[in-house]
């Protein structure tokens, strides 16, 4: 009898602890905070066999020989060395074995974690922007306003230039982020020079925001330069610390193309710098002199009939300074490839149809390189160890999932952080002789004690049968195959953009686990033009945007009504952003299938998109006139039946809120019926605990329309 009686209270634990429904408090809020796995924090290697990690708001230290952990810095021991009060332990790097640079974007302390003491610190005004720390000058290059300064250990600041403001932009990242550009200042390596970027956008129309929160509301202009338009112009100078002057590179014309993936020589005499022709088909790597700011060479080129897109600079090779490697997709897959400085390729090491997806870096001759790639599928993310001559790939990270690497200074092991369908998150070190040395740390699930709808990756082709393409299908909680479901299809499907993956719980969002406890089935599909499949998957909408996207997401549909429990009546779809804009394609152009639709932040108009990101994949309106109409959503309204709902931050600089307007204007004219919410102070996401606000929303428009 007390065996059974066990018995049954242990059964019972196990199903109460999966009857928990997940709300949608839960689903947008928990997803980022505490149904967020927990992870090792502040992972950095301080030589080649001890690493460190922030534990419990104080640096600790363990060795890769012994699992014992040893402290470094307390958090109370850092703000009294600093003079700071930070409340939580900073962002911090290791610059040698005992100094270390901690900082929390306003003050830069550099300490010596072994004398405990302070070396020397770089506070910088509150008002500073875009800091970029430089180890070998002991300086912090910023921003303030549209201009360039920089602050010095001995607490002297200059102004570098003088001329921002009026559409003139100093310092800070430009071509609205494209071809990889993520700042605007790059300290040269013995710290001598800066290097910035200097946008000139005062030939682009202010594009008329309002902040309707003001008393009277104000008028909030920004640059919004769209497509077939005038663009900025971008130059590159090099400001010299010794002399206070500035030299320009003499890029030349025209003056609206594109300089990207800069890279200092490590004698800090040249610029190495990607620079692509406003039609983005034709990309020339060049190399300039500072002092004269003259061309010295082109190293080589690439052209493609659809478009180039450089996204990574050189990287030098420090056993040979006349060679470097690059991160190219010419073969049509990113691979890596061995330059010498004359331009001349001296191999491509990695070779196939697959992606690298990032270098982690080589042993100390250079005879093998670490990276991240998905040699073993487009679902997966794996470290590899790859020898340089022979090209021959060596897997180190063992379990299916998407892992990160970070390789040791002396190239023997590697940090491997990585999370799976079944797993929340895991860090292992490996050996890179490709052993595992120990667990250092696996997250418990947040989500046990909740009941979720079974979650699978499906596996599909294109129309013609010669491409695969995968999805995501969740089932409703307490699924019945003997009953007909409705279906919510959640898509993106534009480039740089990947949804579905062998990632924990397959990469889904916690809002479609929210609509599958509400009795929905939950789809995703990434379609040709996403990303991890190589140049001609990705290339393959070139002009085109809408067509070939729409037609693989119907193959997703053509599953579905293959499936028995699906109610094919009852099939909504949303997006957001380029998922807003697919949304509406599929309402449009397929009004018998969806049933309902959401579509929030929706591109309507590519020629109302901007510049930069619109013209690599749709040319300039005045070169492909028809690929512009056919993508105009305004084109389809006569096809409007249903159910739509327009969703639009009121202050998107992104996807400005003249698309929806045009849209519902055009349904206006033609009495078409469209439901429209507007987010006043909300950009291009709406986020914080707006956010739960937004997908209340979103689901009750479902919840009652389908």
């Amino acid at each position: 009898m007390k065996k059974l009686i066990i018995l049954f209270v242990l059964l019972s634990q196990v199903v109460f602890a999966q009857t928990k429904q997940m709300s949608l408090e839960d689903a947008v809020y928990g997803r980022y905070t505490y149904l967020n796995p927990q992870s090792i924090r502040g992972f950095a290697w301080k030589n080649d066999i001890v690493y460190t990690q922030i534990l419990e708001n104080a640096l600790v230290a363990n060795s890769v020989k012994e699992a014992e952990q040893t402290s470094v810095l307390s958090l109370q021991d850092l703000n009294d060395l600093t003079g700071a009060d930070f409340k939580r332990f900073p962002a911090y790097k290791w610059l040698s074995n005992d100094q270390l640079l901690v900082n929390d974007g306003i003050r830069y302390s550099v300490v010596n974690s072994q004398d405990k003491r302070a070396e020397y610190q770089i506070i910088l005004p509150e008002e500073a922007a875009n800091p970029l720390f430089c180890e070998a000058g002991k300086f912090v290059s910023f921003t303030k306003g549209d201009d360039l300064f920089v602050a010095f250990s001995d607490g002297e600041v200059k102004q570098v230039t003088n001329d921002g403001g009026i559409g003139i932009v100093n310092g800070q990242t430009v071509h609205r982020n494209e071809f990889g550009i993520s700042g605007g200042i790059y300290n040269s390596p013995n710290g001598n020079y800066v290097a910035f970027y200097r946008k000139d956008e005062s030939m682009v129309k202010d594009y008329p925001l309002v902040d309707f929160m003001a008393r009277e509301a104000e008028y909030t202009p920004v640059k919004y330069p769209m497509a077939g338009m005038e663009s900025h112009q971008v130059t590159l100078g090099i400001y010299s610390l010794e002399t206070g002057k500035t030299t320009f590179l003499k890029t030349g014309e025209p003056l609206d193309h594109y300089l990207t993936n800069v890279a200092w020589s490590f004698d800090e005499t040249k610029i190495y710098m990607a620079e692509l022709n406003r039609e983005q088909n034709h990309m020339q790597l060049n190399c300039y002199d500072i002092v004269s700011g003259e061309k010295v060479k082109t190293l080589f080129e690439e052209s493609s009939n659809t478009y180039v897109e450089p996204l990574n600079p050189i990287q030098f090779s420090k056993v040979n300074p006349n060679e470097f490697y690059y991160l190219s997709r010419q073969d049509g897959w990113f691979h890596v490839y061995k330059y010498n400085t004359d331009g001349e390729m001296l191999s491509q090491i990695t070779k196939g149809e697959w992606e690298v997806s990032a270098v982690l870096g080589f042993d100390a001759k250079e005879k093998t390189l670490y990276l991240e790639g998905s040699l073993d599928g487009p679902l997966e993310q794996h470290i590899y160890k790859v020898d340089v001559k022979s090209g021959e790939a060596l897997k180190l990270s063992a379990e299916p999932g998407i892992h990160n690497g970070i390789l040791s200074p002396e190239a023997s092991y590697v940090f491997d952080s990585w999370n799976a369908t079944g797993v929340p998150g895991r860090a292992d070190l490996l050996s890179t002789r490709g052993k595992l040395i120990r667990n250092l740390f696996e997250a418990e699930d947040p989500l046990a004690d909740y009941e979720l709808g079974e979650n699978k990756l499906v596996t599909l082709q294109t129309g013609d049968s010669k491409t695969n393409l995968y999805g995501r299908l969740i089932l409703p909680v307490h699924f019945d195959p003997a009953k007909k479901y409705p279906v919510v299809v959640y898509v993106y499907g534009g480039p740089h953009s990947q949804l579905v993956t062998k990632a924990w719980h397959n990469q889904a969002r916690w809002w479609q686990y929210y609509m599958a406890s509400k009795g929905y089935i939950a789809f995703t599909l990434d379609n040709r033009g996403t990303s991890n499949r190589g140049r001609d998957f990705e290339t393959a909408i070139h002009r085109n945007l809408g067509v070939l996207e729409t037609e693989d997401q119907m193959q997703g549909i053509n599953y579905l009504k293959s499936l028995p429990y699906v109610d094919a009546g009852r099939i909504g779809v949303h997006g957001w952003s380029y998922g807003g804009f697919m949304t509406l394609n599929l309402k449009l152009k397929h009004p018998e299938v969806f049933k309902v639709a959401v579509a929030g932040g929706p591109v309507v108009d590519w020629s109302m998109y901007e510049i930069m990101y619109g013209e690599r994949y749709m040319d300039q309106p005045q070169e492909n006139p028809e690929g512009y109409k056919a993508a105009d959503m305004t084109t389809y309204v006569e096809n409007l039946d249903g159910k739509l709902m327009l969703i639009h931050g009121v202050q998107d600089q992104t996807v400005v809120m003249q698309h929806s307007m045009k849209f519902l204007r055009e349904c206006v004219k033609q009495n078409k019926q469209v439901d429209f919410f507007a987010y006043p102070i909300h950009p291009h996401n709406v986020r914080g605990k707006d956010r739960i606000h937004l997908m209340e929303k979103v689901s009750l428009y479902f919840f009652e329309n389908l």
